[in-house]
């Protein structure tokens, strides 16, 4: 059974959908600015359990996902509209208004104003349709497919978290865990209340600091990939370059696959983007002070389109994309 990237590659063929590919759609607002406009579904047990999460957690979640799609455009985020499906057992309880609570919380620091949605009732399951809009300046969006050879590649803060909290809540450990280490309890947050690096993302775009970028939301390996093919070029990239996270360390002693996690855990939402090698890694690294978020160069991109090679020691290998995919259960 295909893949959903292949079903998405065979629809854009079949009916000519040249403007589709990146994290948003980019269309004409007026003569000095363009709209971007991202937008994600999340479903009940696919994408996220109850069991796991709070309704704040869910409802800045819901948000944060899309915020993420508009900081890979280089965009400023500005409105967003929000349909629920809620079912019975939900709805007659407070979690509808704690999920909007936590939802606000997020939309206000990031100004970003509710203008409309809809909600209806489900049989059994929570559906989420998030849309955001944002603004950037006429012909400034920043899209997948700008990467040029020998380009370097960057990606900000650090990877592999949330998929380390992900397999932490699969084992049954939740953030409110009784004696739970704290080192732990933050990769579980990085997976159930993420953050949107969206100031960084604009200031990238404004500056035209970034050729071509996405967030990573599949997974590093999976969304090098996409912005390869879309720039039809390769990459080569540095095992001992990629920034782990801090707290994945400190709970080696459970044998994690640091780098498996890095390399093919989703749901991080930090940006992947390549930038001209004539650019100073100091002024980078300006910006990343000035933000307080890291900002690594990990590897380069190379002319053989779609050909990814990972450096490891002194040796090398074909890096096959193992990202998220919602489909998977259905190819084994």
């Amino acid at each position: 059974m295909k893949t959903e990237f292949e079903f998405l590659s065979n629809l854009k063929q079949r009916f000519k959908l040249n403007n589709i590919g990146d994290d948003c759609a980019v269309l004409p607002k007026d003569s000095e600015t363009d709209q971007v406009i991202s937008a994600d579904l999340l479903v009940e047990d696919i994408d996220f359990r109850l069991k796991w999460t709070t309704p704040e957690f869910l409802g800045h979640k819901a948000l944060a996902v899309s915020l993420s799609d508009i900081a890979a455009m280089g965009a400023k985020p500005v409105w967003s509209m929000l349909s629920l499906g809620i079912p019975e057992n939900l709805w007659r309880t407070d979690f509808v208004d704690e999920f909007y609570e936590g939802w606000f919380k997020l939309a206000r620091s990031t100004k970003v104003e509710l203008i409309g949605g809809d909600i209806s009732r489900t049989p059994d399951k929570l559906v989420i349709d998030s849309i955001v809009g944002g603004e950037v300046d006429k012909g400034r969006a920043v899209l997948r497919s700008g990467a040029k050879t020998g380009d370097v590649i960057f990606v900000s803060g650090s990877l592999g978290g949330a998929q380390a909290g992900l397999n932490y809540l699969e084992s049954g450990i939740l953030p409110d865990s009784v004696n739970i280490q704290s080192s732990l309890r933050k990769l579980i947050l990085r997976q159930l209340k993420p953050d949107a690096q969206t100031t960084l993302g604009r200031i990238l775009g404004e500056r035209k600091l970034a050729k071509s970028m996405i967030d990573i939301s599949d997974g590093l390996s999976s969304d090098l990939f996409h912005l390869c093919r879309s720039s039809n070029k390769g990459a080569r990239i540095y095992a001992d370059k990629i920034p782990f996270d801090v707290n994945l360390t400190k709970n080696s002693s459970e044998n994690l696959d640091i780098l498996d996690l890095a390399l093919n855990g989703g749901e991080d939402f930090e940006l992947l983007f390549t930038a001209d090698r004539k650019i100073s890694e100091k002024f980078f690294r300006e910006i990343s002070t000035a933000l307080k978020v890291a900002l690594t160069c990990i590897g380069e991109i190379t002319e053989t389109p779609e050909n990814i090679e990972l450096c490891v020691n002194s040796t090398s290998r074909t890096l096959i994309p193992k990202g998220f995919q919602h489909f998977a259960k259905f190819n084994e």
